[in-house]
């Protein structure tokens, strides 16, 4: 009798804070568009990290809409309740369960060191909380709830997955095997995309200069706009250089855009100035997200539907989160709840 043995798939566990225009041109040409593409490789739980944006202060109508449109975003952008979880952490409480839990297993020494703290800190001295301090915990939670393999994250943000190994690692030290130690994913990304205001630094959706992002929700004007204020150099030669960061950044946008190759690039830009140049790249860019944007526009016409996606997404979620939350709470000497 033949016996196919069925690999089990990995976890993949990911989310996004709902903060307004989510991601930046660069967040979806490095990653997002690529996380649909994990759907058959990997099981994939994606979050809305609702309870993670209240470490700063949130007017609370306007974080209700960004959770809504965040939950709209990831389903524009390929995400298949079919095929992957998608829910609203709030809206599985056990993440704020173990993440007290894990508090007591994580030290004071540790939590000083996320460079995160420090960064955040310093834009919100007003506004020094414990949640900005203990949030790698709730993080950690996030990730090991779910018995999560695998974390895509950007290189800057590897510091996350590790303190979640070391107190996973700490923990099943203490109590036997009871997390999986995670391991962060850096997925085959898409092309870096530079600030267009100060091409040597990443493009950043906290950037306090509007004309060095372009927001995927941006109005096909103000693309428009931005492109023809992006910083070039006086060479005025559609052509890549060394010492040209800010035309080597409109030539990568141009390419990704196009699916055109750099080299076919500046063939077709051969003889032409920098001012038709950057044209064509905020035309190329309007259309490229215009698909994605409609999408989340008619997603938000029907909260009805997002609703409903996220209390399906919450259901699965919970079903296997508890299951750990249970263990857990037996290692550590609970009572069995009622």
């Amino acid at each position: 009798m033949d016996e196919t043995v069925v690999e089990k798939k990995k976890v993949v566990l990911s989310g996004i804070q709902p903060s307004g225009n989510q991601f930046t041109l660069g967040n979806y040409i490095g990653a997002i568009r690529n996380w649909a593409l994990m759907q058959d490789s990997f099981d994939c739980i994606y979050m809305v990290a609702n309870e993670h944006s209240i470490t700063v202060r949130q007017e609370p109508a306007k974080l209700r809409e960004n959770t809504y449109r965040a939950i709209a975003s990831l389903l524009a952008a390929g995400i298949d309740p079919k095929k992957s979880i998608l829910f609203v952490q709030s809206h599985v409480p056990a993440h704020a369960e173990l993440a007290w839990i894990l508090d007591c297993y994580t030290m004071f020494g540790e939590l000083t060191r996320m460079t995160q703290f420090k960064d955040k800190s310093a834009k919100n001295a007003d506004n020094i909380n414990a949640g900005l301090f203990t949030y790698p915990t709730l993080m950690a939670a996030d990730i090991l709830i779910y018995q999560s393999d695998l974390v895509p994250v950007g290189a800057d943000q590897k510091q996350h997955v590790e303190i979640a190994r070391d107190i996973a690692g700490r923990f099943n030290g203490i109590y036997g095997n009871t997390f999986v130690l995670p391991e962060p994913y850096i997925p085959a990304m898409g092309a870096k995309i530079m600030s267009l205001a100060e091409p040597e630094k990443k493009m950043s959706k906290s950037d306090p200069n509007e004309n060095a992002k372009i927001l995927v929700m941006d109005k096909p004007e103000d693309i428009m706009r931005k492109f023809r204020r992006a910083v070039t150099d006086s060479y005025g030669e559609v052509r890549r250089g060394e010492d040209k960061p800010g035309l080597n950044n409109l030539i990568t946008i141009y390419s990704v855009a196009t699916g055109k190759t750099p080299e076919q690039v500046e063939a077709e830009f051969e003889g032409k100035g920098y001012g038709d140049f950057k044209t064509a790249c905020g035309e190329a860019v309007v259309e490229m997200l215009r698909p994605f944007r409609e999408q989340v526009e008619t997603l938000m016409k029907n909260k009805d539907y997002l609703d409903q996606v996220a209390k399906e997404g919450a259901e699965q979620a919970e079903r296997i989160a508890m299951r750990t939350l249970r263990k857990v709470q037996k290692k550590v000497g609970f009572l069995p709840r009622p």
